[in-house]
């Protein structure tokens, strides 16, 4: 199977790629780090101005969604240039919500998919941290069937990555929602923050393959590049499939997905949204250690064999077949976040020394991508996740 972007998909691309390389992202990594959110949350105004948070957000609250093809796209863009917030879980802040209904629903969905709120969470089953929670504007937890609005951001805790801030949520707080209305959007939200991560990894293993090919291609031994060595060209080749391998499940977990929001195969123009991978063990971030991708086509998000729009033909691609929405999301992420991390060694090992350096830029894609991996779904709970179907 081949995914296909359409010529709108690929220039909402291009215009995130223009609008995030203008912006400095390893400054504002930096200020981020050191608790100063102002250049974060300007970057997170463009963002909204450019529709990103809006495709998580359906049509009657202001959005555009949900669109997991195009939210795809996006992510794995802001992936690529490592952009910080909490941007999985303001887009399953937006499901969720939408899910659940109510009050608060119509006071928080429009500000998301402006761009004006930022959002975090904790589900059951993902692990007891919000991510970037002193820097939201409200941060949402749920236990059992009951959602409520954390009284504060709680305790920080030490993640890999300075640049993702993981905090206990104070308990109690505001009931905002309750009923099995909430059990099913929260399974849904799983869903959709594990699909953002799963595009966020590959972004950033992208990125880490890009800037270590450029980097073994100017460094010289022995009178030669390093990247002509063939040990270092197997390693490259080695990143590069894995990268490759995890990009069509990203894309075959969003036609799922599509699938299971429109209840059967979706044809033109239908939007998608996801359901149900709560088996995750969450982001187990606290202690660190230890164009690849193809596209697709927007709206009409069918599983096609061969090139063109994916609105037709059969189900018969990688990580297709019988997999369900959940199952599909939990193989996209097990194989992103692998494959990022992956690119992550890769990226540390061919830079040598230099790359362990605080000055390098490179150095916040190499931490982003170990917590990336284990966010919203550890790779073993994912795969215990496809087994189970």
């Amino acid at each position: 199977m081949r995914f296909v972007l359409t010529g709108e998909q690929r220039e909402f691309a291009r215009s995130l790629d223009a609008l995030l390389r203008a912006a400095d992202t390893p400054g504002v990594l930096r200020a981020w780090a050191a608790g100063d959110h102002g250049p974060g949350r300007a970057l997170w105004r463009r963002l909204g101005d450019a529709g990103v948070f809006a495709l998580a957000v359906p049509e009657a609250y202001g959005g555009v969604g949900p669109l997991p093809v195009e939210t795809a796209v996006a992510c794995v863009e802001l992936g690529r240039y490592a952009v910080p917030g909490p941007v999985a879980e303001t887009l399953a802040a937006g499901v969720l919500l939408a899910g659940a209904g109510g009050p608060a629903a119509k006071e928080w969905l429009p500000g998301i998919a402006s761009g004006a709120a930022m959002l975090s969470l904790r589900l059951p089953g993902h692990g007891p941290y919000a991510l970037d929670a002193d820097a939201a504007d409200a941060v949402f937890t749920v236990d059992g069937d009951g959602l409520r609005r954390a009284p504060g951001p709680g305790e920080l805790s030490v993640s890999a990555d300075p640049a993702r801030r993981l905090f206990r949520p104070d308990p109690g707080g505001e009931p905002v929602a309750g009923g099995r209305a909430v059990e099913a959007a929260s399974r849904a939200a799983g869903d959709w923050a594990s699909f953002a991560t799963a595009a966020l990894a590959l972004g950033c293993g992208e990125e880490l393959l890009r800037a270590t090919v450029a980097y073994v291609r100017q460094r010289r031994q022995f009178g030669v590049p390093v990247g002509s060595f063939q040990a270092v060209k197997h390693r490259l080749a080695d990143t590069l499939l894995g990268l490759e391998f995890a990009s069509p499940l990203l894309y075959g977990a969003a036609v799922e997905l599509t699938e299971e929001l429109s209840g059967g195969r979706a044809g033109a123009g239908s939007p998608g949204a996801g359901a149900g991978i709560g088996s995750g063990t969450g982001p187990a971030e606290g202690t660190p250690g230890s164009g690849l991708g193809t596209g697709w086509g927007a709206g009409s998000l069918g599983a096609g064999s061969g090139t063109g729009s994916l609105g037709s033909g059969s189900r018969t691609g990688p990580g297709m077949g019988a997999l369900g929405a959940g199952a599909a999301v939990a193989a996209a992420k097990a194989a992103a976040g692998e494959a990022g991390y992956a690119a992550a060694r890769t990226a540390l090992q061919l830079h040598g020394a230099i790359g362990y350096t605080e000055e390098l830029d490179l150095a916040w894609w190499l931490r982003r991508a170990r917590p990336l991996r284990d966010a919203w779904g550890t790779p073993s709970a994912c795969r215990a996740r496809v087994l189970a179907g």
